[in-house]
């Protein structure tokens, strides 16, 4: 007789992450690294950061003295762990580059590949 859990899971359709939706990490696969005469160590596969033009722009922010970006994050995206697309939409990986001169901009996107007005 088929499983119809094991079904749901190989099709795809419930979620098995072990992160949470607002992580980076959500729906990075998880792997194992099989060592003789070792237990084995699981780890996460690479996440690549996605291109800038793979974002579509809303609006950008001025940075001035005191900015950081999970406040940004916070203001724009209504979740300060989100901090991360703003770093993947800016092309940077040090969260602190975005905020860190004042009168950068930092660009204000959709999800990484949602089409905007000007890409639909």
């Amino acid at each position: 007789m088929d499983d119809p859990l094991k079904a749901l899971l190989d099709a795809g359709v419930l979620d098995t992450s072990r992160f949470p939706d607002n992580s980076r990490y959500h729906g990075i696969e998880i792997a194992t690294l099989e060592r003789e005469g070792g237990e084995p160590i699981a780890y996460l596969k690479r996440r690549f950061v996605p291109p800038p033009e793979r974002f579509s722009v809303l609006q950008e922010h001025t940075v001035v003295e005191g900015d950081r970006v999970d406040n940004l994050a916070a203001q724009y995206l209504g979740d300060p762990e989100l901090y991360w697309r703003l770093c993947d939409a800016n092309g940077v990986m040090q969260p602190d580059e975005l905020t860190e001169y004042s009168g950068d901009k930092v660009a204000i996107t959709l999800p990484e590949g949602v089409p905007g007005e000007s890409d639909a």
